[in-house]
């Protein structure tokens, strides 16, 4: 995986992830951007992100940026603290990508950047401070993760899930203990599970069959109510339910965002189609990534929130908790659907709740390690002709979407989305179904169908 820069960040092998190429970065993004001169800097759990954050650190300072160093914190918390100062973040992950691989994911003052900011910071690529900017201070800041833990406990109240026996799958999200915090203040008991001082890389969208079974024993095992966990950075979660079923992220998104009063609906077209069967004044469908996500939500008024089907939750109204108010949180989060759906479902269960969502289910995978220019080709292919895509899986389609990837309608009304991730080398894989037995039939038979495709292409 070559070093990829986007809106989704900067990303690659660690080994390219040199001193020269992070400050080339930084430094550009601090030229191009809007941080007011003000850079907070966080960090996941990953062995190289404490020389990654001492990279971005040394570059921003020497660019004349005020640094703060947040540490070890979820992305949520980066950019909470970051709206809490007026500044700009760094926050230094590589999500759910494996450990030998590392990212920056970058913030203005209003949040996370834009495809307009990509394009400002790539032309200002290769400019250097003038020789006499005097280096900025640097101040550590350990409370931000306090400020996140109170954003919730303030808002839910310490009774909120009074009586609850909650699993925490801790593997080495940095997260973990802020989670487990929250989840106890608010009267939860946490059974912590699977800690990891090793790094292990989990996608809350495509959860590998293993790590299902297991949450299933341990959800058995210990008499859970629910099993929570996210991915590396902690801004995308993972709820399974009394019976150890991993809810999808995007029921979570559909849950939350009728719980808080939410009005006008910004997701990807990936996620689940249910949500424009609700009562929700208006629905946005965007292309797959946050940057999408949130300019829909900036086009829109009212009490508009956006999620992604990996369950990133984005507030963008003054919403109301149980106990009181919730700010306005316009980047991916965690916490927020772990949270409300655990408190809407407190009474009959959570499988009772998600039950009352439109009979539709969603289910996702990926092929990992496809170089990103093969995915591309595949797909140009497919997009030109269907057809050509299908006649192995012996299906024919009814309509078909281009807005992102290739997203096929079937005859039998089931869909397939298939699209190459933006910032990993793999190849995504989406299906819809109307009951859990056809969506896992067709995702196992589409999954092969796209690996015999990547053999035959090499």
């Amino acid at each position: 995986m070559s070093v990829k820069f986007g809106t989704s960040g900067l990303r690659g092998l660690v080994t390219s992830m040199t001193p020269d190429l992070i400050t080339a970065h930084v430094q550009a993004f601090l030229a191009a951007c809007d941080t007011g001169g003000v850079l907070c800097v966080g960090r996941d759990l990953r062995p190289s992100s404490p020389r990654i954050a001492d990279d971005v650190i040394a570059a921003a300072r020497a660019a004349g940026a005020h640094v703060i160093d947040c540490g070890e914190v979820p992305t949520p918390a980066l950019a909470l603290a970051a709206q809490a100062v007026d500044g700009g973040a760094v926050m230094v992950t590589g999500s759910h990508i494996p450990a030998d691989r590392n990212g920056l994911k970058f913030y203005v003052r209003s949040g996370e950047i834009s495809k307009t900011d990509e394009v400002a910071i790539l032309a200002h690529l290769g400019q250097v401070p003038a020789p006499d900017t005097a280096a900025g201070a640097l101040e550590q800041d350990g409370t931000a993760n306090d400020r996140y833990i109170a954003r919730y406990v303030q808002a839910f109240g310490t009774d909120a899930l009074t009586g609850q026996r909650i699993g925490l799958y801790a593997h080495s999200a940095v997260g973990r203990d802020v989670l487990a915090r929250i989840l106890t203040a608010l009267g939860a008991e946490v059974i912590e599970l699977g800690r990891s001082e090793s790094f292990i890389p989990v996608d809350t969208e495509a959860v590998d069959p293993t790590v299902r079974d297991q949450i299933r024993l341990w959800v058995a095992e210990h008499g859970l109510d629910a099993l929570v966990s996210t991915d590396g950075d902690s801004d995308r979660p993972l709820l399974a339910d009394e019976s150890g079923r991993v809810i999808p992220g995007d029921i979570l998104g559909q849950i939350t965002a009728e719980t808080l009063g939410a009005e006008v609906i910004a997701t990807p077209i990936s996620s689940n189609s249910g949500v424009t069967m609700k009562n929700f004044r208006e629905v946005h469908l965007t292309q797959i990534g946050s940057p999408y996500v949130i300019a829909a939500m900036e086009a829109t008024e009212g009490a508009v929130v956006g999620y992604e089907a990996n369950g990133g939750f984005l507030l963008g109204f003054e919403a109301r908790g149980p106990a009181g108010v919730l700010a306005p949180l316009v980047t991916r989060d965690c916490t927020l659907p772990i949270l409300t759906v655990l408190y809407a479902s407190r009474d009959g269960g959570i499988a009772t709740r998600v039950a009352q969502e439109p009979p539709i289910v969603t289910v996702a995978d990926r092929l990992q390690n496809i170089e990103q220019a093969k995915s591309r080709a595949l797909l140009e292919t497919w997009q030109q002709n269907p057809a050509v895509f299908l006649e192995p899986l012996g299906k024919e389609e009814r309509s078909y979407d281009l807005t992102d990837g290739l997203r096929i309608t079937l005859t039998d009304d089931n869909v397939i989305h298939v699209r190459p991730s933006g910032n990993a080398p793999e190849l995504r894989l989406y299906i819809e179904a109307k009951d859990p037995h056809s969506a896992e039939r067709l995702l196992t038979l589409t999954l092969e169908r796209l690996r015999q495709a990547c053999k035959s292409s090499q």
